[in-house]
């Protein structure tokens, strides 16, 4: 997939938002950040313009902005910072933006959102649909070093679900606090066992976690597969 991707760092764009003008590097800097963007294929644009219409006030993400900010406590918990990224200007965005809350109870948007009329930022931020030819619903989870850490690419008809982005966010989390020593396997939730990366040798395994570790028996008995828990 062209453009940049996981481990890219993202360019230091200069951005206009609904709360202000800031460099992206600035805002990356010192947390993580859930940077996430908004679709709108020409053909759904068109369809919106004849009713009267803008981007923004599409029907998916109207509930999935809503669920960010109805989810906003769970990141600032974490420490980490939520940015949204949208096609319109800036007086759409507040337009929009009592609808959001309206659709979902509970929920503020709290978090800037980034205006992109011209569609100039969407392609250096790699958030394209290659399908539609147009911006995408995509998601980035950038960390303090402003590089990329994990994206989601979803299609226009398909919702993002909070609950695995708030999973994803936390064994990056979990990976980035024991230096990538660890990862986390299948369906992992915060709380359960981890895997200790194959990297580690035994020696070191026993030092990192002297509470110990286990390995599975396995029917070719490499032990490579070592779990441990940790906090």
């Amino acid at each position: 997939m062209p453009g940049i991707t996981l481990g890219d760092t993202v360019p230091n764009l200069e951005v206009e938002t609904t709360h202000k003008n800031f460099k992206l590097h600035d805002y990356f800097a010192d947390s993580w950040t859930v940077l996430f963007s908004h679709p709108a294929s020409p053909i759904y644009l068109l369809s919106l313009l004849t009713n009267g219409l803008k981007g923004d006030f599409t029907p998916v993400c109207t509930t999935e902005l809503g669920a960010m900010g109805k989810y906003a406590h769970e990141f600032e918990q974490r420490g980490v910072k939520l940015l949204g990224l949208s096609c319109d200007d800036i007086q759409s965005h507040k337009d929009w933006i009592p609808d959001i809350e309206a659709f979902t109870p509970g929920s503020k948007v709290t978090y800037p959102i980034i205006a992109d009329p011209n569609k100039e930022i969407i392609p250096q931020l790699n958030m394209i649909d290659p399908i539609e030819n147009g911006p995408s619903r995509a998601l980035h989870i950038v960390g303090p070093d402003c590089k990329i850490k994990l994206s989601f690419l979803y299609p226009s008809t398909t919702g993002r679900n909070m609950d695995e982005v708030l999973r994803a966010l936390d064994s990056l989390l979990m990976a980035a606090k024991h230096k990538n020593k660890i990862a986390t396997p299948v369906n992992w939730k915060p709380d359960e066992p981890v895997v200790i990366s194959p990297a580690v040798s035994d020696e070191e395994a026993k030092k990192l976690f002297p509470q110990g570790f286990k390995t599975a028996e396995l029917p070719s008995k490499k032990g490579y597969l070592r779990v441990a828990d940790v906090s």
